[in-house]
């Protein structure tokens, strides 16, 4: 049986770890793709905001930052819809995510890690298929037609009368 270290110990304990900075696991984004921690970059802020001295003086604005582009873990197909779906967000190939939300630190890298595989997880999305177009129904364009002669009528109705 390996030795169970602190850490281990408050991990298995289920107790949330206060004041502790624990090593980040590998971000799971789904069942293809497993970030490794050695490639995402933490960013820590005070955050600002009510709180008083505890806002002013504890970095709790948390930055996770992954470079896509530079990233060896993701196929090149796959990397370039990535790119291309956050193209308006990833700054050179990098994906970033800023969480001021809580007070707590360990709260807002929760929120970061989890921000951050949904917005890879919809990037990651294929494309929907391309629409087919189809024409309209016979009676599709009789109720158009005739919703059309209704309002045509109406507007006729309220012009001023005419003076023979």
């Amino acid at each position: 049986m390996d030795s169970l270290t602190p850490v281990k110990l408050l991990l298995a304990s289920g107790r949330r770890p206060v004041g502790m900075v624990l090593p980040m696991d590998d971000l799971v984004v789904n069942k293809e793709l497993v970030i490794p921690a050695a490639e995402l970059r933490w960013r820590f802020d005070p955050a600002g905001g009510p709180g008083g001295q505890h806002a002013n003086r504890s970095s709790t604005r948390v930055e996770l930052s992954w470079n896509v582009a530079q990233s060896s873990v993701l196929q090149r197909g796959l990397k370039e819809r990535v790119l291309d779906q956050l193209a308006g967000d990833a700054v050179d190939g990098v994906v970033s995510v800023r969480v001021a939300e809580s007070r707590s630190q360990w709260r807002n890298r929760q929120i970061a890690r989890r921000r951050l595989a949904d917005r890879l997880r919809r990037a990651m999305r294929p494309p929907a298929p391309p629409r087919r177009t189809t024409r309209r129904t016979g009676a599709s364009q009789e109720r158009r037609l005739a919703a059309k002669r209704v309002r045509s009528e109406t507007k006729r109705l309220r012009r001023k009368p005419e003076i023979d």
